[in-house]
This record gives C-alpha cells, sequence and structure tokens, in this order.
C-alpha cells in the first residue's frame, strides 16, 4: 500500500459556534483565458467540443450538462450516462442530509454517570456519530466535572454501538484505508480519526527521526522505520507502505539534510479506543483516576443513571459547508449515517435515495454505495447532479445550500482555480477528484445571460488531474462569456 501525500492539514476546533481551517499555502493554479469576449449560445456546442474532443482526451469519457435554473438546456453531452463522480457525490448526499435534518440540526452526545459525588462508580459517553469532537471537547467535559466535585470513577464507559455497520466501506481501495481521507467512521469520532506523523532529516545516512502529534495514536501502529538522511539536495524519495489487516507503518525512501519536515495525516487504527484512552488521559490531568475504562460495541438496557451534560456539534449549516467546500470525506460519511439512523432506512445509502426521490431527482440517475464520492462504485449521471442543484434552488433550505459551496477563487477547494478570471467569485461548485477522474459541478452567475447549472465530469483518463481540470475550467469560462444574440 502506498499513501500519496496530503496537501493540507484540517484542524477544526468544535464544539464552539466556529470551525477553523489551517491549510498549507499553494499556488495557484495558473488558467489564461483564451476564450472570445462574447460566445452565442448557438455557438456554444462547437466551442466545447472544440476542447473535449483534443487529441490528449481521445480516451477519456466526458460528461456535460449546461442548464438554466428553469431546467432549459444549453448542451448535453452524454448527460444521461453513468460516471463514477468522486467526491460529487457529495451534492446529493448534502442535499439529503439538509432536506431531512435542516439547517439547524446538532448532533447530541448525552454523557450519564451512576454513584454519588465525590467517587463516581461509572461515567458513560454515548457516541452518536459527531466528527467534530476533538481533545479540546473533552477537555472541558473533564473541567466541568472537576469542577462539580468528582474525584474518582470505578468505570470510564464510551459506547460505540450507536452506527451498526461497519465504520470502513468495502468498496474503498485498500491503499486509501490507512490515510487520513480514509479514516473509518463510527458512532465515537475524536480528533477526526486522524493524527500527524513528521519525518525530519538528522545526521546523514541516519534514520529519520518521527514524531507524532498524538503518542496514543502512535502506539497503535507498529513502525518500521528504513527511511535514512541523505545529502542536501537529494531528490524527494519518501514512502509510507502498509500491510492490509495489520497496524504496520513501513516507511522508506531519502529525505534530504536540508529538507523541512515531511508531513504525513493518517487514520487512526481503533478509533474507539483511541477515544477511550485519550478521554481517560484528559480526566487524569484534571485530577480525576479513572480504575478502568470499557468500549461497548453492543447496546445495553439503560441502567437508573443520571445525565451529567451533553456535548452539541455546530449546526448542520456549518458541518455542510466543511463538506461541500473543504471536501471533508469523513464529515460527509458521518452524516450520511445519522441521516439512515433518523430515516430508520435499510441501508445509509438508501436515506439518500427516499429524501432525494422526494424532491424530485430521479432515483434512476445514480447509484451510490457512500456518501463522499471515495469509492469507485458510485455511479451519477451529470443529470442526477443538475437536477438535485435545480431543485434545492426552489427549497426554503436554497441559501443555505448554495453557501456551502466552494466559491470559485475564494475559498475552499476552488480558491486557487478561476483566480482573476471572469468566474471567479461568479460561480458556487463542488468538485471532485480521484486518479484518472475530475468532476465540476454548481451555479454559474453569468454577466451578459442567465444564471445556469452545470455538471461536467471527465472519466477514465490517463492524464494528470491537472489537465482535466483544466479542460474543465475552460469550458467555464467559456459559459462566463454566454451572452444573447
Amino acid at each position: 500500500m502506498f499513501w500519496a501525500k496530503s496537501g493540507w492539514l484540517l484542524i477544526l476546533f468544535l464544539g464552539i459556534p466556529s470551525l477553523a481551517t489551517i491549510t498549507w499555502a499553494k499556488e495557484p493554479e495558473k488558467l489564461v483565458e483564451h476564450s472570445p469576449e462574447n460566445v452565442c449560445p448557438q455557438d456554444l456546442p462547437f466551442a466545447i467540443e472544440k476542447i473535449i474532443n483534443r487529441p490528449q482526451f481521445s480516451h477519456a469519457h466526458w460528461g456535460i450538462l449546461i442548464q438554466s435554473v428553469s431546467g432549459q438546456t444549453f448542451y448535453n453531452h452524454n448527460a444521461k450516462k453513468y460516471f463514477i463522480p468522486a467526491s460529487n457525490a457529495k451534492i446529493l448526499t448534502t442535499a439529503a442530509a439538509l432536506q431531512e435534518l435542516g439547517a439547524d440540526f446538532r448532533i447530541e452526545t448525552p454523557i450519564y454517570i451512576t454513584g454519588k459525588l465525590p467517587h463516581l462508580n461509572s461515567l458513560k459517553l454515548v457516541g452518536r456519530g459527531d466528527p467534530t469532537i476533538t481533545v479540546n471537547t473533552l477537555n472541558r467535559i473533564a473541567k466541568l466535572g472537576r469542577d462539580r466535585g468528582i474525584k474518582s470513577i470505578r468505570n470510564l464507559v464510551v459506547d460505540d454501538s450507536y452506527f451498526k455497520e461497519s465504520n470502513l466501506n468495502y468498496t474503498w481501495e485498500w491503499s486509501d484505508l490507512y490515510s487520513y481521507y480514509a479514516t473509518g467512521v463510527n458512532s465515537l469520532i475524536l480528533n477526526q480519526n486522524t493524527f500527524t506523523l513528521s519525518l525530519r532529516p538528522q545526521q546523514l545516512n541516519q534514520p529519520v527521526k518521527l514524531t507524532w502529534s498524538d503518542w496514543i495514536a502512535y502506539r497503535q501502529w507498529r513502525i518500521e522505520n528504513y527511511a535514512t538522511t541523505a545529502t542536501k539536495d537529494t531528490a524527494y524519495q519518501i514512502k509510507l507502505e502498509g500491510i492490509l489487516g495489520q497496524p504496520v507503518l513501513r516507511i522508506s525512501g531519502q529525505l534530504a539534510i536540508d529538507s523541512q519536515p515531511d508531513v504525513w495525516d493518517l487514520a487512526v487504527v481503533d478509533p474507539a479506543n483511541y477515544f477511550l484512552e485519550s478521554f481517560r488521559l484528559v480526566l487524569f490531568n484534571q485530577g480525576i483516576v479513572v480504575a478502568r475504562g470499557t468500549v461497548l460495541t453492543e447496546r445495553r438496557q439503560p441502567q437508573l443513571e443520571t445525565k451529567f451534560a451533553t456535548i452539541y456539534s455546530p449546526p448542520l449549516q456549518e458541518i455542510l459547508t466543511q463538506i461541500n467546500q473543504d471536501s471533508n470525506n469523513l464529515f460527509a460519511e458521518a452524516i450520511l449515517k445519522i441521516l439512515g439512523k433518523k430515516l430508520n432506512s435499510n441501508s445509509d445509502v438508501d436515506a439518500i435515495q427516499a429524501s432525494l426521490t422526494q424532491l424530485g431527482v430521479d432515483p434512476q440517475s445514480y447509484i451510490l454505495v457512500d456518501g463522499s464520492g471515495l469509492s469507485r462504485h458510485n455511479l451519477v449521471t451529470p443529470e442526477a447532479l443538475v437536477q438535485t442543484l435545480r431543485l434545492m434552488m426552489k427549497t426554503s433550505e436554497a441559501d443555505v445550500y448554495r453557501s456551502s459551496l466552494a466559491v470559485a477563487g475564494v475559498n475552499g477547494t476552488l480558491a486557487n482555480r478561476f483566480q482573476n478570471t471572469s468566474v471567479q467569485n461568479h460561480f458556487q461548485g463542488k468538485t471532485g477528484t480521484l486518479s484518472g477522474i475530475a468532476a465540476l459541478s454548481g451555479y454559474l452567475e453569468v454577466k451578459d445571460y442567465q444564471p445556469l447549472v452545470i455538471s461536467i465530469i471527465v472519466n477514465n483518463s490517463n492524464l494528470a488531474n491537472s489537465n482535466l481540470r483544466q479542460a474543465i475550467d475552460e469550458i467555464v469560462i467559456l459559459l462566463s462569456k454566454l451572452h444573447y444574440c
């Protein structure tokens, strides 16, 4: 298994009114406008096909649908064909979640106690799949316990039984499963079930030094470090490999002696026990002694318990922003599981279909097996994406839904695209990327024309994703030049 190095580190401060994101600085993708100043609607098909029929795309499969908000079609190319949507699947997931749960929905994580102060028999935290809980959240609970006089807890219990389905999707590629973007989704989620590994050069020919952001997560791994420090200006050669089904990290290659720290974001091996041990540690740091800890994986009959506190997530509209703007897979999968529980559906993805069918989206126009788009078993037509976007505009949650999307040249996964073009600030949409796959769907405001709803997907390409994005962006810039002729 080989991990691609992440280009950003996402850090959330949760259980508070707002979310914070830290990203590594990137150079914006350069895009020079070559399209004419104005494009007549009748000239649009020729202009688009001039791009998608270039020789370099001879092996690629394109799907495009351009419509008005009312449903008038301006261009259709394979719009009813199935494509692997990558993260454009999140358009469907978030639309269903917003329709069923509402913008103000918050995930509640209750905490119960038994026994009398200051020495409790038990303290139990019942996981409900909140992906926004961090160690800071647990610290506030521990401080609350200290302030209320708790001195010891005989049994610290964390309940991981809310979600019944596996915490890993069996259709995800196994080489992704230990990376931050494919971490497990269970009832107890802490720090997004991820942690950071940093590699630092040492003396020449010596092993690189490993440092971890979280020693509890570190203890769950077995490390085989074969990476060494190389001479100045040595080309980057670090690889991380794993063994399927085993908590093994094998690090190899060379890191130049003058290199900056090499940062990797990885998945927690055992999220439930990671949650338990982290909670136990923060309680200890507040002077509360825990005799033993227990992870519950099956629902038990309720005992005579007293509710001690409740952790509330930020409202759903803030979580949707993390899903659609920053393409957070964990958040998407957690919200999908919560939606499945709320609708009592046979499977989580059945909940999406039930909601979108009621909205008016053709249930035959998509097949989903996850909520994030990480699976290559997802199949979605451009028509399904445009139909969902258009129908959401007619709902009471239209403004919330649209504001959850990334803005071209401004934020999220579109921050470095369309800068200094006619599209900047005028397109709100969702990106999608897997190897050989690129997608972009959303709302385009056209200065001298009517607003458009678009979906562009390319599959089966042997080109770098940057080449695919470049072509997609050229098409969107063409659309921004439309005017009445």
